[in-house]
């Protein structure tokens, strides 16, 4: 008797990431910790090798009433303050577009909400080939087809391949929905230049002629880029989509207020018209009602105090440990290209992504553990968690990498 679906799939859940995780512990118990570089985790760690957990933020959430901790949310697409905050603190004054927001389970239930309300089953969903894996889990729970375009050509966005996948699925279908997950991409730290959003904006234009066209920006790191203000200023390109496009910006309180396990982000829909931005409202919200019912309302409450209340604190403190990913990067890429370890284009972010073909990689990875190193496997590539090393474990790692990798080359 067959209890489920017939499309459900059935193959187990393989999470690499939680597996090499274990693996690590496993052996900073049996050799020390001090032994191990522990490269998989992809949350900001301090100095002292644990998590960090911003004391502003945290501060104010234990402040908060228990009756406000305890209730439910104003309403299913989140409460009117924490959506209006949300609006003026991702975009900061760089967008004039008609919007809505909807309050989701961390930045992860925005991208799953748009993935499943704009594409039909069967319909194929286009994502970078080199991105997070969630993206390809979400379709395949929808029952969508994956297309993935180039990430890079040299140390640019590869915008020509970017086109030809979208004019492959435009082939097959009546409408496109992309994924680019910027800046700060996980897992290669790779930013767009304001220029480059530009010409992938003026080429959907186009493709919007014969096409719907729904642009979803995953901006989780964004609040710990290394440029500020500065790295929200390509929204503005975005003024200039046509009334067939809508972008739905993807924003995550778990990085931004190291709030991961509180579950709580939003979904920011823009678009030419106000009537379109509804009507992706309307849709959205009854998926909300119908998949999670309710966001955390201390989480959105916590958020609205501390930028009601203690702006230049938090600030301050997250400027702290932007500026130690900075100078932790900054030393691993340095060594890796001193070393000759080759490594995808890095500009800001918790990750940094060594280059390789698959088969190096497998290889790779396993002297890698050998010599008490974990880091995860990605598509062409080996990531390596910056965010959650210490200064003194990134001192010196690309070199020995190196090293690890010319011998079994």
């Amino acid at each position: 008797m067959n209890l489920l679906k017939e499309s459900a799939n059935r193959t187990p859940i393989v999470d690499n990431v939680f597996a090499i995780v274990a693996k690590a512990k496993e052996d900073k118990e049996k050799n020390g910790p001090e032994n191990v570089v522990d490269a998989t985790i992809g949350s900001l760690y301090g100095e002292d090798g644990k998590l960090v957990a911003l004391d502003t933020v945290f501060n104010s959430l234990k402040s908060l009433d228990n009756r406000v901790l305890a209730k439910y949310a104003a309403s299913f697409n989140g409460n009117p303050d924490f959506r209006e905050k949300v609006y003026d603190w991702v975009l900061d004054g760089n967008s004039h577009l008609s919007h809505q927001v909807i309050a989701t389970p961390g930045g992860t239930g925005a991208v799953d909400m748009t993935i499943s309300e704009c594409l039909d089953a069967g319909q194929t969903l286009i994502i970078p080939n080199i991105a997070w894996g969630s993206y390809a889990l979400m379709a395949q729970m929808g029952n969508l087809d994956v297309a993935r375009y180039d990430l890079f050509e040299g140390d640019c966005f590869n915008l020509d391949s970017f086109k030809e996948t979208c004019q492959a699925v435009m082939q097959k279908q009546n409408r496109l929905v992309i994924i680019i997950n910027d800046p700060c991409h996980n897992p290669t730290g790779y930013a767009m230049s304001k220029e480059e959003w530009k010409a992938v904006v003026d080429y959907l234009k186009e493709v919007s002629k014969t096409h719907a066209v729904v642009l979803l920006n995953d901006i989780a790191y964004i609040d710990f880029s290394y440029r500020g203000a500065e790295a929200k200023e390509y929204f503005s390109v975005f003024d200039d989509i046509t009334d067939n496009m809508a972008v739905v910006v993807a924003f995550s309180l778990s990085k931004s207020m190291t709030s991961y396990g509180l579950r709580c982000g939003a979904a920011i829909v823009m678009a030419k018209q106000q009537e379109t931005a509804d009507e992706l409202k309307i849709v959205f919200e009854k998926n909300a009602r119908a998949t999670w019912s309710n966001i955390n309302n201390g989480a959105m409450a916590m958020f609205v105090d501390v930028l009601d209340n203690h702006l230049d604190a938090y600030n301050k403190e997250r400027q702290t440990y932007v500026d130690l990913l900075r100078e932790r990067s900054e030393i691993f890429i340095k060594e890796a290209d001193e070393a000759g370890l080759k490594h995808y284009p890095y500009k800001e972010g918790f990750f940094v992504t060594l280059s390789m073909d698959n088969d190096t990689r497998d290889v790779f990875h396993e002297a890698l553990m050998a010599n008490h190193i974990y880091t995860v496997k990605v598509n062409q590539g080996i990531r390596v968690a910056v965010c959650s090393l210490s200064l003194e474990k990134t001192k010196g790692l690309a070199g020995k990498m190196k090293e690890i990798l010319d011998s079994v080359q």
